[in-house]
């Protein structure tokens, strides 16, 4: 009975430690599911007294026809082209990157030296996007900017892809560089003496020795950039470009143009359709790449 009362009360103090994370879940993630049914409704006021649960059980039942942004709208091939592949190439170019700088700082011996670096690549990633978007305008505002004179960067999309590339990749690799040298300290040193022993060159080790070690890494965090292909950061595409019309074709995606049609219409049913629909799409790239990458190396897929 003792042994009994110890192993619950163990159980019991686990679980109270676990339940503010529960319930934080519980209240932000699953309790406003319910509101998936705008998607499916013409949102209106409803009734002299509205509430928001009311107007949602009142509201017209339109099916599909929220979802029929993605279709009817003239610009809908290019901002979905600009959302795809700008997270095609950012899910690679970030992955390659943050590799390549998690592997020099774990070359590097003093502990201090690499704290600096670590914290000045981390930094970054703690900034709004609002504050980016200053530094960027700082660089290219036409009068002022370091960069003025040499284009009307605020009205020419050309150099946009690589300019909020740049802003992307300084902002999110450290993030990512950290995670891969969290894996990577976590690699037992002898295997680097017996490469050593054997005669392999410090690139050997790498290839042959650290980047084995930390494939699960980098096969689970490809498959969760993977689910969040049809979404966009944003505070990147709106803030940094800082809204200007003459920049979307280089900078409309998904996640600004429902923003727009919402400020523009208030149609709230649309908005929520657009965010069900890429979440829904999400799912189903992380459920097949899952899949094929537990066909292929069943201990590097996520479930």
């Amino acid at each position: 009975m003792r042994v009994f009362m110890m192993r619950h009360k163990k159980t019991f103090v686990i679980t109270l430690m676990m339940l503010p994370g529960a319930i934080w879940l519980l209240l932000l993630r699953y309790l406003p599911m319910f509101g998936i049914i705008t998607a499916f409704k013409r949102y209106r006021a409803i009734g002299p007294n509205p509430t928001f649960i009311n107007n949602i059980l009142k509201s017209e039942f339109v099916g599909l026809d929220n979802f029929r942004f993605i279709t009817d709208s003239p610009d809908a091939l290019r901002m979905i082209r600009n959302t795809v592949v700008y997270n095609i190439i950012w899910i690679f170019l970030v992955m390659v990157v943050a590799i390549a700088f998690a592997v020099m700082l774990s070359e590097i011996t003093k502990k201090f030296v690499a704290k600096v670096y670590q914290t000045i690549m981390f930094f970054p990633y703690f900034l709004s996007w609002v504050v980016v978007s200053y530094f960027v305008y700082a660089f290219l505002d036409p009068t002022y900017g370091l960069l003025a004179g040499i284009n009307d960067w605020y009205n020419d999309p050309t150099w946009w892809p690589l300019i909020l590339t740049i802003a992307n990749l300084w902002k999110v690799a450290g993030y990512s560089c950290i995670l891969y040298l969290a894996a990577i300290t976590g690699i037992d040193a002898q295997q680097y003496e017996a490469a050593a022993i054997d005669g392999a060159t410090k690139w050997q080790q790498i290839w042959h020795v650290t980047i084995p070690n930390i494939r699960t890494m980098i096969v689970i965090l490809f498959i969760m950039n993977i689910g969040k292909i049809f979404n966009a950061d944003f505070g990147l595409f709106y803030n940094v470009p800082k809204n200007a019309g003459a920049l979307f074709p280089a900078t409309q995606v998904i996640d600004t143009y429902v923003y727009r049609a919402l400020e523009n219409m208030g149609n709230i049913g649309m908005s929520t359709a657009a965010g069900l629909l890429q979440n829904t799409v999400g799912f189903v790239f992380i459920m097949v790449t899952n899949g094929i990458v537990r066909k292929v190396d069943p201990e590097s897929a996520l479930f």
